[in-house]
């Protein structure tokens, strides 16, 4: 368990934890010259139970909150900690704002220097600190009186805090290891050590982890848990990690990082949360304001995009995106808490929806209906509710990062379909897979209806024409689960639904009678369209016409503009490169063209056309048959 303390400034928190532990807080000469806590403290000690206890001392002056920030982000439990003799105060209301936004619903208000005040005194100060918890989600927290210098009260809060100390909930060991660091120093004869809280895994020695947002990879030399030497430490835990690194220095390590297993390591700018304001803002908040963002223990600048509307009211809730100028590391559910421009003032915050927001359309219904349903609090509740306005997909791998949810550990609904794409998997709900199918198959049947004279479109054009807005690879799965099922095939690059055929007119059927012997007879070299229109005496535009429309229906390919080789004709030119690469291991350019006996751009021009359609690929000046094409297959058939 891990117990931090909050409230204003010579309330007695450093005192109180001596009073409860034994052991110093303030160890830095300056705290101890000034008498007040300048940044944080950390003890452990057992209270009774079998493990340690760790303690996170903050300070409660307003010019170090972004210190209390760094501290508070890890606790288990917090230590409301009110003086009697000043009752509520500034940083009191503020540190408890603090809390709740962070999401933090285990805590203790305790009295302090009870000794300095009547009974009276006592029973109004508590008076106000049960007006001030009323309305949020601490009401009815238990109050001890105590006195850190009589040590009066200081017994039952220990045994309370042993006695609540089953009720915590342990923090997910099922992902993979993230820590927030929030010192970092160097040890003589050890090196480099950090630490911080441990918010989900385990870290044994010898792992290796990268050290975000700079992505260096760093091995686990040796480790404390909770102050004590161990092989292992899990979530919920204060850590201490003698990390080893390329030339790693600690001067290269800053407050706010974090230690991540590398399948977590995805810095981002761009974050968007559910937010409130908090009521006790005196203004709106507008759109655009810039900000302190609070995430883990990293204090980040940037910006508060409003996604519904210009203006927030004091108390309102609303879906923000933050735009951070330094990279940072969230992950779906983490708090964060928002600061002003001066860093004078808390302002709200709110929890981490999506890690990776989107640049644009951010304002979109669409968008917001996708967080909305980003609202849920585990995986398992949001997919069916994301699934079904994923019209791409979504990614598995981005899914693990952006909730840290190892992939073995997932129940997928039974509305699920995992599809393989050519750039990883996505999951799709089947009846969002079954109206891209559907939807596919009816944009071909009307491109057959409005151009019945060409055979069908090619990939991409069959893209733009029906599912424009799918990815990529997205849309070649669903094109080659379609050919595969039958649905939709394939003639040369042409696609058509089955059935579909290009027929000739009575007029083209006498022209190709007169055109077709032409280009067999001139086997490698046949005729340009010019060519052939001024020898047959036709304008050359229905030549033209002709041979695009031949080539559509798969008699003919256009090897260049205006020049066409009938089908026969390329088997024979595949069939000569395949014997060149039996006997010589590979196509080169100048065997080719000796080979066929026509120029070196022609020679080109038609091993180029190879390239395009798949018979070869080019290693430098060389080619070779690719080992899966359809084509070779078919003339070693023949």
């Amino acid at each position: 368990m891990i117990i931090g303390t909050a409230g204003h400034i010579d309330h007695g928190k450093t005192a109180l934890l001596k009073a409860l532990t034994g052991q110093e807080g303030d160890r830095r000469q300056e705290e101890r010259l000034r008498g007040i806590t300048i940044d944080l403290g950390y003890l452990y000690a057992s209270l009774g139970e079998s493990d340690l206890t760790g303690f996170i001392d903050v300070p409660g002056h307003e010019r170090f909150v972004h210190n209390m920030l760094a501290g508070a982000c890890g606790i288990d439990r917090v230590l409301l900690v009110v003086a009697a003799d000043d009752g509520v105060m500034p940083q009191t209301r503020e540190h408890l704002s603090i809390i709740e936004l962070l999401g933090i619903r285990r805590a203790f208000v305790v009295l302090t220097k009870i000794d300095r005040v009547e009974a009276p005194r006592i029973a109004e100060v508590s008076t106000q600190i049960e007006a001030l918890l009323r309305a949020g989600p601490l009401a009815g927290a238990p109050v001890f009186p105590v006195s850190s210098v009589t040590g009066e009260g200081i017994d039952a809060l220990r045994a309370a805090l042993i006695e609540q100390a089953a009720d915590v909930c342990a923090r997910s060991e099922d992902g993979y290891f993230r820590l927030a660091i929030d010192r970092a120093f160097s040890v003589t004869g050890s090196g480099v050590v950090v630490t911080g809280t441990a918010f989900a895994g385990r870290v044994q020695v010898g792992d290796e982890l990268a050290l975000s947002p700079a992505g260096r990879t760093v091995r686990v030399r040796g480790l404390h848990a909770q102050n004590q030497a161990a092989q292992e430490a899990r979530a919920g835990q204060r850590v201490a990690l003698n990390l080893a690194g390329d030339r790693l220095a600690v001067e290269q390590i800053s407050r706010g990082d974090w230690l991540l297993k590398p399948e977590l390591q995805a810095p981002t700018r761009r974050i968007d949360i559910e937010f409130t304001l908090l009521p006790s803002e005196a203004r709106e908040l507008r759109h655009w304001t810039p900000v302190h963002i609070h995430i883990g223990a990293q204090d980040v600048t940037g910006r508060i995009a409003l996604l519904e509307g210009e203006y927030l009211a004091p108390g309102g809730h609303v879906h923000a995106q933050l735009l951070l100028n330094a990279p940072a590391h969230a992950v779906h559910g983490d708090r964060v808490v928002l600061r002003d421009q001066s860093a004078q003032r808390t302002l709200g915050g709110g929890r981490v929806l999506d890690p990776f927001a989107p640049p644009r359309n951010r304002h979109r219904q669409a968008r917001l209906a996708v967080l909305r349903a980003l609202g849920g609090e585990t995986l398992e509740d949001i997919l069916p509710a994301l699934l079904p306005s994923a019209i791409n997909g979504l990614e598995p791998a981005l899914l693990e990062r952006q909730f840290n949810r190892p992939r073995p550990t997932w129940r997928l609904p039974d509305e699920a379909l995992e599809i393989p794409t050519r750039a990883g998997s996505r999951l799709f709900e089947r009846a969002t897979w079954d109206y891209l199918e559907q939807s596919l198959v009816a944009a071909l049947k009307r491109f057959h209806e409005t151009q019945p004279d060409e055979l069908g479109p090619d990939r991409d054009r069959l893209r733009r024409y029906a599912l424009p807005q799918l990815e990529r690879p997205v849309y070649l799965a669903l094109l080659e689960r379609t050919l595969a099922a039958g649905t939709i095939e394939a003639n040369g690059p042409w696609l058509h639904l089955p059935g579909h055929r290009v027929h000739l007119s009575e007029e083209e059927e006498s022209l190709k009678a007169r055109v077709w012997p032409r280009l067999e007879s001139a086997r490698f070299n046949p005729p340009w369209v010019r060519d052939l229109a001024g020898e047959l005496e036709i304008e050359e535009e229905r030549v033209r016409h002709l041979l695009r429309k031949l080539s559509r229906i798969g008699e003919l390919q256009q090897v260049v503009k205006d020049l066409f080789y009938p089908n026969s004709t390329i088997h024979q030119l595949a069939n000569q490169m395949l014997d060149m690469e039996r006997q010589s291991g590979v196509i080169r350019a100048a065997a080719f063209r000796d080979q066929i006996q026509l120029g070196r751009k022609r020679s080109i021009q038609l091993l180029e056309h190879f390239d395009r359609i798949g018979l070869t690929r080019r290693f430098g000046n060389e080619r070779k048959i690719r080992p899966d094409s359809a084509l070779a297959s078919e003339v070693e058939l023949r």
